[in-house]
């Protein structure tokens, strides 16, 4: 017998509890139920994100899996867990949460895009990205067809067939971008090309999903599609009328250099929301009017920064996450079951690469590529992402995708993203066919003194500028030379944010990496400062840009120098003076780059300790007035700075004192002193006598070659121990710059080794840092060019002090063995 009991509606949530003390469940409200599923899916999907990145991959794939486990495939299979965290009554206000960071993205995927750089596009890179659009379109309409005639049978024929040719024919912009940072192929033709088709690929799958929308209303009437496209393609001309002269006039209103007005992110943010509730009452999307407002956003100026400073973080990190939780609660893997769902899984999955992959290549060829290079443009084309998403997302709420073919498509699109890292290492490797590039001056010690110097001059902001010119300045050397090149990188690190993907639209050109051709005078101050230093001194310069994660930094900055030949890298020291003298640390994870660099470099590498070297400004040739003292202690790093310091010297406004520490021959004599006060670096006495014969050679050679204009000074001092030598430093400390090497070698230098916190910089140039060393004096720490010889010294301070234990070890021994005889 059937009931005739009505079915109650359960109450709207209310906002706030009372609290558990006065009984209430704060589960069963709005406010502390969101606020548990957003902390709930932050650490979730960081977590994954940890484990997913020793295989590489990107971060979306850790959100992607993240939202899918706890959704219904997984932990949502327990029901108390999935009524308490994720109620039905809850999931109005998560996926309102959820698009509202999602149209925010989407400004910001928005701004990415150049509409000026899509129009510059070469007939190659436009080939490739409509080949990678046209033949996925139509496999995509293709497959659905089987899908229609077996698992998708009522739903509407004309959307679910455009829906599924956009989902296979979509390019991940940002996904892929990323990827290739991972790959280390920014900078290459590869990197440039599949970033350009991407982009085009990226407008385009608006385009189709704007007309899919279109024709995916309730109503069937195809008058009220055309009216719906017709009214969106309305809105879009406006908006490229209308909102580019205004958003210029707020640029020309925020100058380089002062903070963005409030009143103007207010207005532009909301100017986004205002375009997603026109293209939302059209029935295309709201995220369709956001995306438009943020492409047509000028790219120029510091205004497009600002605006991603304000909203990235909180949406990237707090709301984007939500819209992916959001996408797992609708994936239910365990719907895809039978041989019958997993043959089409794998039809799907098969046509969207073969589609991608096949139709990349073909053209490609066609445009004389390599089938090398063609296969890896194929497999990064092949890239899904967030886009993929939100398509399928939209086709499940209006209805044209069905539970099934809704987990079909989120998990090809998983597939086709998670394998792009792994057959492009397989398929592509740039270290192979590029080699090693040889080439002679590695050092600035040389046999032929007047040979061009090429110098790999790093910094990470305009702060290092006026004291990286001021440096070059000094290093130009005579006429009589063939001069000095130099290669400006800026040091920039490619994170997760989305103001990552836009600083690489904003700096790459063409070339490698990231060289500044074609920039505008006037809009890059880094590439203004350099540009006029170089007219007014003749040293060729140019400014470049290497963006890349922390972690491999070093490899750029390595293989730029083995590329362009340096014979010098300078490093920015990882801390910056503050006003009172003492350093303060401006991101440790730069003095992680530097000893990388010092272990890896294919040539001598400087760290330059900015204390203000020439001043704020670049001082002009004629108005240079510097002195330099080099502290000599022995061995190939001192050798190498006395080289560098000998070439500054013959700048008319420098003057060079060469202060070489020797211990007293009464010291040596004198049995009495404790072994304290004296430590022996080395306990084989041939070896001690070669290096010291290599100094002595050098150092005879260096006095016959002094001018005498009285531009270098030369004095031996003698000194009983550290102390001592301590107070001698002290004696210069009035000079502008001191230039030391990093790994001296003597007994002098024993006392100090291991005590400093930054063993990048050695014993002495740690001494010249430390807060008991009051000078305002830059340090330039120099280390030579070593070969093969292995660089055991550079990883920790622990390793430093391991080497000096087993020297001390060496010295007892020897003391025992001395005493026995």
């Amino acid at each position: 017998m059937a009931s005739n009991a009505t079915v109650k509606c359960p109450p709207p949530m209310k906002a706030t509890s009372n609290g558990v003390f006065q009984g209430d469940n704060p589960l069963d409200y709005a406010l502390p139920l969101a606020i548990l599923q957003i902390c709930l899916v932050v650490v979730f999907t960081r977590v994954l994100a940890l484990l997913l990145r020793p295989l590489r991959q990107p971060r979306v794939i850790a959100e992607i899996v993240g939202g899918i486990l706890l959704g219904p495939s997984a932990l949502g299979r327990n029901q108390a867990y999935l009524h308490n965290v994720f109620p039905s009554k809850s999931l109005t206000v998560l996926d309102t949460l959820a698009n509202l960071g999602l149209l925010f993205f989407l400004f910001l995927v928005g701004l990415e895009l150049d509409p000026k750089s899509l129009l510059r596009t070469g007939k190659k890179t436009l080939s490739i990205a409509l080949a990678g659009i046209t033949l996925p379109f139509a496999l995509g309409i293709g497959s659905s067809f089987a899908l229609q005639a077996t698992i998708s049978k009522d739903v509407s024929k004309a959307p679910f067939l455009v829906f599924m040719g956009v989902a296979l024919s979509i390019t991940a912009f940002p996904v892929l971008a990323r990827i290739l940072a991972e790959l280390k192929l920014l900078t290459t033709d590869i990197g440039r090309v599949a970033l350009s088709a991407a982009a085009v690929n990226d407008v385009a799958a608006w385009i189709l999903l704007a007309l899919a929308v279109a024709l995916s209303g309730s109503n069937h009437s195809p008058l009220i599609s055309l009216w719906v496209f017709l009214c969106g393609c309305a809105f879009v001309i406006c908006c490229v009328f209308i909102i580019p002269p205004i958003f210029k006039w707020m640029a020309q209103h925020c100058p380089e250099g002062e903070p963005v007005d409030e009143m103007y992110v207010c207005a532009t943010l909301a100017a986004v929301l205002a375009a997603g509730f026109v293209t939302d009452s059209i029935g295309i999307h709201a995220l369709f009017g956001a995306f438009v407002v943020g492409v047509l956003v000028p790219k120029d100026g510091p205004f497009a920064g600002a605006l991603v400073e304000k909203v990235e973080d909180l949406v990237s990190g707090l709301f984007l996450p939500l819209y992916f939780v959001s996408s797992g609660l609708k994936t239910n893997i365990a719907t895809i079951r039978g041989l019958r769902s997993w043959g089409l899984f794998v039809l799907v999955t098969c046509t969207a690469c073969f589609g991608k992959i096949v139709g990349t290549i073909a053209v490609s060829l066609i445009c004389r590529v390599r089938f090398q290079e063609a296969l890896t443009l194929g497999i990064l084309m092949n890239t899904k992402g967030l886009v993929e998403l939100i398509v399928l997302n939209i086709g499940k709420d209006r209805g044209v995708l069905n539970d099934q073919a809704f987990a079909i498509m989120v998990l090809m699109a998983l597939f086709t993203t998670f394998i792009t890292t792994p057959l492009v290492m397989a398929v592509y490797k740039p270290a192979k066919r590029m080699g090693k590039a040889e080439y002679k001056h590695r050092t600035i010690q040389r046999e032929n003194s007047n040979a061009q110097l090429r110098m790999l001059a790093c910094f990470h902001s305009t702060r290092n500028i006026p004291t990286l010119i001021n440096l070059i300045e000094a290093s130009r050397g005579t006429e009589k030379r063939e001069g000095l090149c130099v290669y400006a990188m800026h040091l920039m690190e490619l994170s997760e944010r989305p103001s990552a993907i836009l600083m690489i639209q904003k700096t790459r050109k063409t070339g490698l990496p990231f060289w500044n051709k074609g920039e505008r005078p006037g809009s890059n101050e880094v590439v203004v400062a350099f540009e006029a230093f170089r007219q007014l001194s003749r040293v060729w310069i140019r400014p470049m840009t290497a963006i890349s994660p922390m972690n491999s930094m070093h490899m750029d900055i390595c293989a730029s120098a083995e590329r362009k030949r340096a014979a010098i890298i300078i490093l920015p020291f990882h801390k910056h003076l503050r006003l009172d003298g003492q350093f303060e640390t401006t991101r440790a994870d730069f003095g992680q780059v530097n000893r990388r660099v010092l272990e890896r470099a294919p040539c001598s590498v400087g760290i330059l300790v900015d204390r203000g070297l020439g001043g704020a400004a670049h001082v002009s040739a004629s108005n240079v007035n510097s002195g330099i003292t080099m502290l000599f202690f022995g061995g190939p790093d001192d050798r190498e700075a006395l080289s560098y310091g000998a070439r500054m010297a013959e700048h008319p406004g420098i003057t060079l004192d060469v202060i070489r520490f020797l211990i007293d021959p009464k010291v040596v004599r004198d049995n009495g002193r404790s072994p304290q006060d004296i430590v022996r670096l080395d306990t084989d006495v041939r070896t001690v006598v070669e290096a010291r014969s290599i100094d002595e050679k050098f150092l005879s050679e260096f006095k016959l070659k002094m001018p005498r204009d009285g531009a270098i000074r030369y004095e031996e001092r003698l000194v009983t121990d550290a102390l001592e030598t301590v107070e001698v430093i002290h004696e210069h400390s009035r000079c502008n710059l001191f230039l030391v090497g990093r790994a001296p070698e003597g007994e002098l230098v024993m006392a100090w080794k291991g005590r400093g916190e930054c063993p990048e910089l050695g014993p002495v140039g740690s001494l010249l840092v430390s807060r008991n060393c009051s000078t305002t004096a830059s340090v330039l720490v120099v280390q030579k060019y070593r070969g093969q010889v292995p660089l055991q010294s550079l990883g920790s301070v622990r390793e430093e002090g391991e080497e000096l234990g087993s020297v001390r070890k060496e010295e007892e021994s020897l003391e025992r063995d001395s005493d026995t005889n």
